[in-house]
């Protein structure tokens, strides 16, 4: 009897590797490039180690996608404690980078359940742990949560910042400054404790 192939090598750097490579590949020609033969290619490191760290490379996009999203996670916790949470949350919001991975890994989505269902499950503790902090800020601000839910101010940051980034990379500017003004204004009076509405 063979002996049982054995994935998951304890040596990290290659893996670690292996994940970086195909995160630039994913952010420089899409996620449509990161290919077994491309993704060792970059890392240096022969085709064949790619599928002995991973199975397949479904369990390397979810790696890196995971990877990526425990992090945003950490960083998240990091900006909701401090002094400034919503400037923070917003900054954090535009990143071009950010949203370049997440718009790749939600092309991917599309042919993969499995990273379509761990994209939602992490989307899910993202939005509720803003949802948390941005309560605390709206009750400060003397807004109910039932005339400004939470969550729904988070779903708004969110979507802004992603459609911006976007429209941006198609070419179009107009209205972008100017949304990105105003919505900054808002926040910063939002969160000095201030009884404001957006455009006031």
């Amino acid at each position: 009897m063979p002996a049982q192939r054995r994935f998951g090598s304890p040596d990290a750097k290659n893996r670690m590797a292996l994940l970086d490579a195909a995160e630039e590949l994913m952010l420089e020609a899409g996620f449509m490039a990161v290919s077994s033969r491309r993704v060792a290619e970059r890392a240096g490191l022969k085709p064949q180690l790619v599928h002995y760290y991973f199975r397949t490379m479904d369990e390397l996009v979810l790696e890196m996608f995971r990877r990526r999203a425990e992090e945003g996670l950490a960083f998240q916790a990091q900006i909701l404690a401090s002094d400034r949470p919503l400037q923070g949350l917003w900054a954090f919001s535009i990143d071009p980078t950010a949203v370049a991975f997440t718009m790749e890994y939600v092309a991917m989505a599309n042919r993969s359940e499995a990273v379509r269902d761990e994209i939602a499950r992490y989307a899910e503790q993202f939005r509720q742990e803003q949802a948390k902090a941005l309560a605390v800020i709206l009750e400060r601000a003397g807004i109910s949560s039932a005339e400004l839910p939470p969550a729904a101010l988070s779903v708004v940051m969110t979507s802004l910042a992603r459609v911006v980034i976007m429209e941006k990379e198609l070419g179009m500017k107009t209205g972008h400054e100017e949304a990105f003004a105003l919505f900054e204004k808002w926040l910063v009076k939002l969160e000095e404790g201030q009884d404001q509405r957006p455009g006031t």
